[in-house]
């Protein structure tokens, strides 16, 4: 992972003074580096029967769709309000700065359909914990979920409960 490391830009004081933003842009754009990535996400799940990725809006949008490929599974994005057509069923919830909502097509998942979720940073764990609710009203069977970048001291994992597996590949 050392090599995926290298290809993640620390940014001081963004989007506010004291935070460190961790821009997973430059591994984005470097072919290999990003395949690499992919890979590593994917190998946990292998043979794990995933049938739909879930991907957090927005660069879990990226990570998700490839990974999706990777695990011969289809793809679900799970968005900000107001951007999926009706109907959608959502969920609210809690960040360190405020609130927010994810929404998800009423049909996009089967009926006990097996679910990866896939976002690029788990900070504070509430837009995870939300989307793995959003999963569970929509039906599916969670599987567990992978991320690129964990930053430990905010502690997100804390937040994961259910017993299924958390992934992250990059710890700061």
């Amino acid at each position: 992972m050392q090599d995926l490391t290298a290809l993640i830009r620390a940014v001081p004081d963004f989007p506010t003074p004291g935070v460190m933003f961790r821009d997973v842009t430059p591994l984005l754009a470097d072919a290999g580096g990003f395949a690499r990535c992919i890979d590593a996400l994917a190998e946990p799940w292998q043979g794990s029967g995933v049938q739909a990725v879930c991907g957090i809006e927005a660069r879990g949008f990226i990570f998700g769709a490839a990974l999706a490929q990777k695990l011969h599974a289809g793809f679900v994005p799970l968005r900000k309000p107001g951007k999926l057509p009706p109907p959608v069923v959502s969920v609210d919830y809690q960040l360190e700065y405020g609130s927010d909502r994810l929404e998800a097509q009423r049909d996009a998942l089967r009926p006990r359909e097996r679910v990866l979720l896939v976002d690029d940073v788990l900070a504070t764990g509430g837009t995870l914990a939300a989307a793995r609710a959003l999963v569970e009203q929509l039906g599916g069977e969670l599987m567990g979920a992978s991320v690129v970048i964990e930053l430990l001291a905010l502690r997100g994992r804390d937040r994961w409960s259910g017993g299924q597996q958390l992934h992250s590949l990059l710890r700061y």
